[in-house]
């Protein structure tokens, strides 16, 4: 029998401290929506060069949590009530009828690979959790065959991956939404579809109802900032 070859140690470069350690701050609200993020006075703080910081910013702005304007610099990402009202308003009507759609179709592959993505979310860092959980949802989805209504809940998914990066930092939201995820997969498992339509309503309107919570306090600690 062969020796197990030794694991080995992945040690994260600069840039990936830096990053963890800014969207860190962003996601907690200590740096406020709408605060400048001078490249400079990071990399003095940070105690790295400016080549790193400015690396993390493109990453972050790639993430949606920091836009960066021409000839001004790089800002933490404004946050909007409406916006978030809005996308889940929609995903509320739209979802759970994809959802009565699908469980005729949903094969066992399908379940399995659901519970995979659950599992896969409890353990990941806030960067991943968002689009985990798109594919978590599509892989419920895609057994009703309506490729256009897909389209435009994936498209609300990615418009609101950001918004999900604030949610996911709190263990019991996360736990939450574990419980809430394997319930749903439950539902569709046992082919019941008006318990799994009325489970998916109340998941995405809790999820709203959180979301909206946070982004609450932290425009209100913006507006104490600038105060």
């Amino acid at each position: 029998m062969q020796p197990s070859p030794p694991t080995r140690i992945v040690r994260k470069t600069t840039t990936e401290l830096v990053l963890d350690a800014m969207r860190g701050r962003i996601l907690s609200g200590e740096f406020a929506p709408g605060s400048a993020l001078r490249q400079e006075l990071l990399a003095e703080e940070l105690g790295v060069s400016r080549i790193p910081v400015r690396e993390a910013l493109r990453l972050l702005s790639a993430e949606g949590l920091v836009d960066t304007i021409a000839h001004k610099g790089a800002f933490v990402s404004m946050l909007s009530k409406s916006e978030v009202q809005e996308f889940f308003d929609i995903r509320k009507r739209l979802e759970p009828w994809i959802i009565r759609e699908a469980i005729p179709n949903i094969s066992e592959a399908d379940l399995q690979r659901a519970e995979q993505l659950v599992r896969e979310m409890d353990s990941t860092d806030p960067g991943r959790w968002g689009a985990l959980n798109w594919e978590l949802h599509e892989s419920l989805y895609r057994a009703a065959q309506r490729p256009a209504a897909l389209g435009m809940v994936r498209a609300l998914h990615e418009k609101s991956e950001r918004y999900f990066r604030f949610q996911v930092v709190n263990v019991p939201i996360r736990q939450q939404a574990h419980r809430e995820h394997m319930e749903l997969i439950a539902l569709c498992r046992a082919g019941q579809a008006d318990k799994a339509e009325a489970m998916l309503e109340q998941h995405i309107g809790d999820a709203a109802e959180q979301i909206l919570a946070i982004v609450d306090r932290l425009l209100g600690g913006a507006a104490a900032a600038a105060d």
